[in-house]
């Protein structure tokens, strides 16, 4: 496993904050993927909560 590989908001791929393209980027996997189980935690009430604390401490990619 890669330790120098770090998590970050993506630039190019992003909707609202990058959050999800970022994720989408660090495990190799498509954003849309990451968007709907992201969708999916929201309606279950803790993934607004997840994606506002991510957008404060996820950096945005260099």
């Amino acid at each position: 496993m890669d330790m120098s590989k770090k998590l970050y908001r993506s630039k190019s791929d992003q909707k609202l904050a990058g959050i999800c393209g970022g994720i989408a980027e660090y495990f190799h996997i498509d954003s849309t993927l990451v968007r709907v189980i992201m969708a999916l935690a929201a309606c279950m009430g803790w993934g607004i909560v997840f994606y506002i604390i991510c957008i404060f401490v996820i950096p945005l990619e260099p």
